[in-house]
């Protein structure tokens, strides 16, 4: 009989489309092959006020049962704001933290108490995104069979006491990169507990067509790619700053198109090109007719975009003041980073006007992916982890 898995996450669908969300859901899909795999979520969708959104108990997502569970309480953004900002900024005590984690959310009471009623139906738990209240309680209801995927990032919440002791206590870890894995060991001292570095891979479509993407969006001559959320948090304010005084003094200087939901102001200006969310072909589309890819996020535990961007064999430009996405850069040959204005003018310049170059490092890019990155790899990694919590 195989055995049974549950992965615990915050919120999960298809109209998820990114983060760790995205990463449990390409896990669930491709461990279903092995186990029995069930999900354990909330009826949210927007994690801004994690709001009841889901009508339905239970749905199948792609053969995988989905287990919803009520929200009991929603955020409000600005009492967390103010919450956040002063454990942050003052001394505080551990209640105050488990009150910020409560305001965190998202607080589904009845999902606590189904994994607490129900944890010998199943083998093993993976819990997802170690700073959600889902994940906190969740899996201190069965630390013995828990597997936990942190998704950490280096902010000052990994510093928080609840999470000391917190990261000691499941069976086993999945890091994102050899950079989070050392982040938490230093914050928390848990090295005895086992773990593997195994990120996430990607789901290529069959094909990818650049001409495709430039008829459609009425899009001419080379560009830059940023993919993602458009906000603070990811770096861009700083990216618009540094494109627009580069566009300024450098001849010839490319455009730059962005891909994603935008929760900031986006300069207008004839070089950059906002198209909002697209589907996953025309995502694809856009890499392939891409001079490559711009990641300026500081804070990332693994960035599915740069891997995506290697899978497809184009170079990358990162914000070098994130040590994943430095380390990464530097153990793959995939990119360039920056810490500055400067060195984002030189090294965007020497992509571009260098395209032996900017070729060598996007194939450099590409068999990291493989080596480390692609599915095969990943699913061993995840079975031998999973077996260690079975006994297999």
């Amino acid at each position: 009989m195989r055995k049974r898995v549950a992965l615990v996450i915050q919120r999960y669908g298809e109209e998820v489309n990114g983060g760790a969300e995205l990463h449990s859901r390409w896990i669930a899909e491709h461990l279903i092959q092995a186990y029995e795999i069930e999900v354990l979520t909330t009826r949210a969708l927007d994690y801004v006020t994690w709001a009841n959104h889901y009508r339905h108990k239970d749905e199948m997502i792609n053969g995988i049962r989905v287990r919803r569970f009520r929200v009991t309480r929603r955020r409000d953004p600005t009492r967390f704001g103010r919450i956040q900002e002063y454990i942050f900024q003052n001394p505080h005590t551990v209640k105050d933290e488990l009150r910020w984690l409560k305001e965190e959310g998202p607080c589904s009471q009845a999902l606590i108490r189904f994994i607490r009623k129900r944890k010998a139906f199943y083998d093993c738990f993976i819990f997802f995104s170690y700073r959600y209240y889902t994940t906190y309680y969740g899996l201190l209801q069965s630390p013995e069979k828990s597997l936990l995927v942190p998704t950490a990032e280096a902010d000052p919440v990994v510093r928080l006491q609840i999470f000391k002791d917190f990261f000691h206590k499941p069976r086993g870890i999945l890091y994102n990169s050899l950079e989070e894995k050392e982040l938490i060991h230093h914050h928390t001292h848990n090295s005895a507990v086992p773990g593997e570095i195994t990120g996430v891979g990607i789901n290529l479509p069959e094909e990818r067509d650049a001409d495709r993407f430039r008829k459609k969006y009425s899009i001419d001559g080379p560009f830059l790619l940023y993919l993602g959320r458009i906000d603070e948090n990811k770096g861009c304010p700083g990216l618009f700053d540094y494109f627009i005084r580069c566009y300024t003094e450098v001849p010839d200087a490319p455009q730059m198109v962005l891909i994603g939901k935008a929760t900031i102001e986006i300069p207008k200006h004839r070089a950059i090109r906002h198209l909002g969310f697209v589907s996953e072909r025309d995502k694809f589309d856009a890499l392939e007719a891409a001079e490559f890819l711009l990641m300026p996020s500081k804070y990332e535990s693994l960035s599915m975009v740069v891997l995506e961007a290697w899978a497809l064999g184009k170079a990358v430009l990162v914000n070098g003041d994130c040590q994943v996405l430095k380390g990464q850069v530097l153990r793959s040959n995939g990119g360039f980073y920056y810490h500055n204005y400067p060195e984002f003018r030189e090294t965007q310049s020497l992509l571009m006007t260098n395209s032996n170059l900017r070729n060598r490092i996007g194939r450099n890019g590409h068999e990291y992916y493989l080596k480390n990155y692609s599915w095969p790899v990943i699913v061993e990694k995840y079975h031998r982890m999973i077996g260690q919590v079975t006994g297999e």
